[in-house]
């Protein structure tokens, strides 16, 4: 979603994109909030070992913005920047959550200094609808607006998992999407400049096998995950 080509696509679907995205998710049974919240949660306790609280952070490719409240109430920051190539992704997130400190722009605004940038960078299902040809600038813009020592939480739909594949299939903004290989996903990201700290995998057990999510961390070094979580570094 970094590449302005993609924009008409998602103003296409800005105004009914949670509609379609419940309908790829109701083969786990569950909604889009239990994954944002797993995601922000996992991450928080990945940090949390790293000894890491960012204050600041980027939504990249926020699309309408729905991670939103999860950086404030589970990571705790203190100033959210949501970036989008769609206009009018973007100005329903700008409605949405006027309540919480955000600052939503197009992906064509860079930080004007070393002070707009940001502690901890984080995407989730973005780089599955960039061009491949695109994907190293997406990142090299991602490691530009990101601090020294700052973190970056790369998640992405597991190609492994023939779920995630199928759910993505009844989603039509995603039927046509390359998925990112994670092995393919750790090279994009060295290349890029960063470092990677760790893969994990997320999200195995649908609603019917909650019983069984229990198990889920220490099943996440299992490439089956519905998403995995590619957790990188930017080097001072």
């Amino acid at each position: 979603m970094a590449k302005k080509e993609t924009a008409p696509e998602f103003d296409e679907f800005a105004e009914d994109y949670d509609v379609a995205l419940e309908k790829g998710l109701a083969l786990s049974g569950e909604g889009k909030d239990y994954f944002a919240a797993g995601r922000m949660g996992w991450l928080a306790n990945r940090l949390g070992q790293l000894n890491q609280k960012p204050s600041t952070a980027l939504d990249f490719g926020c699309g309408t913005g729905s991670a939103t409240p999860f950086f404030f109430e589970t990571l705790g920051i203190s100033h959210l920047v949501g970036t989008d190539p769609s206009e009018k992704s973007l100005s329903v997130a700008r409605n949405t959550w006027q309540d919480f400190a955000v600052t939503f722009r197009s992906t064509e605004n860079v930080p004007s200094s070393e002070a707009d940038k940001v502690d901890l960078a984080f995407c989730n299902g973005v780089f599955h609808h960039i061009p491949p040809a695109d994907r190293a600038a997406a990142l090299a813009s991602i490691y530009r607006d990101l601090k020294p020592g700052g973190y970056f939480a790369f998640f992405e739909n597991n190609p492994w998992n023939p779920v995630t594949r199928y759910a993505m299939s009844r989603v039509h903004f995603d039927r046509d999407a390359i998925l990112v290989w994670p092995h393919e996903a750790r090279g994009l990201l060295r290349s890029a400049g960063f470092s990677v700290v760790r893969t994990d995998y997320l999200f195995f057990f649908p609603k019917s096998l909650a019983f069984m999510r229990g198990m889920e961390p220490g099943l996440a070094w299992l490439p089956m995950g519905g998403q995995y979580l590619v957790l990188a570094r930017k080097d001072p």
